[in-house]
């Protein structure tokens, strides 16, 4: 007999608002340690049910899918990751692209997790989900993004807010991509490791993020050039 069913008696289901606050809080926290310690598609419903001690029928009373469970993940890293931003910006000011791009970059490369929810987000998460669901979670990402660039302006006055948005949209989109590239299967990473016209394929996304940010944000804030 599987385990789960043996505790699903003692399950109580939450019947106050504070008691399925908590209850989801539980959930998410468990989703969110099982995907810090491998990859986001890898981890199922049945695995964060038993992180938390219920049969995964059950947590369809908090949760419509797993999918739900990440996406409310991602919003939650959304707000961390813009939180952090806005606060190094304000305190450093920084006035050239470069540091404003070190900022950017050096703060999201090390959110692993976040950076694979990036990439997960349009390719799975969004397509399993009520119309809800969706619309919950890209109204926290794009308040979080206006947030950023309202930073990044003040920094950086001849910045356009259509700009602002470009550069987090084209980061935000990288850093998926790079992710996942950057962090193969055992397998494939050996493969790469062990043949030297291979290793570019493990890179520290950082470096490449600051580069390529500082090139958009130069590129956006330099004086065009005088008419001829």
């Amino acid at each position: 007999m599987d385990a789960r069913d043996v505790a699903e008696p003692a399950f109580q289901r939450a019947r106050s608002r504070e008691a399925k606050e908590r209850r989801e809080a539980g959930i998410l926290d468990a989703a969110r340690e099982l995907a810090r310690r491998g990859r986001v598609r890898d981890v199922t419903l049945t695995d964060i049910a038993a992180a938390v001690g219920m049969h995964k029928s059950a947590m369809l009373r908090y949760f419509e899918t797993r999918e739900e469970i990440f996406l409310r993940i991602g919003a939650d890293e959304w707000v961390s990751w813009s939180a952090e931003v806005v606060a190094r910006l304000a305190a450093e000011a920084p006035h050239n692209p470069q540091a404003v791009a070190d900022i950017l970059a050096g703060t999201l490369s090390p959110r692993a997790m976040f950076c694979d929810l990036l990439a997960q987000a349009p390719l799975n998460l969004e397509r399993n989900v009520s119309v809800d669901a969706v619309r919950r979670y890209k109204l926290v990402t794009r308040a979080q993004v206006d947030a950023i660039v309202d930073a990044m302006r003040r920094c950086l006055p001849s910045l356009t807010a259509e700009q602002g948005v470009d550069v987090i949209a084209a980061m935000t989109a990288m850093a998926g991509a790079f992710w996942q590239i950057a962090t193969p299967g055992p397998e494939i990473a050996e493969l790469y490791r062990s043949d030297e016209r291979l290793s570019h394929a493990l890179f520290d996304i950082g470096p490449r993020l600051r580069r390529t940010v500082a090139a958009m944000l130069a590129g956006y804030t330099s004086p065009a050039p005088a008419a001829t």
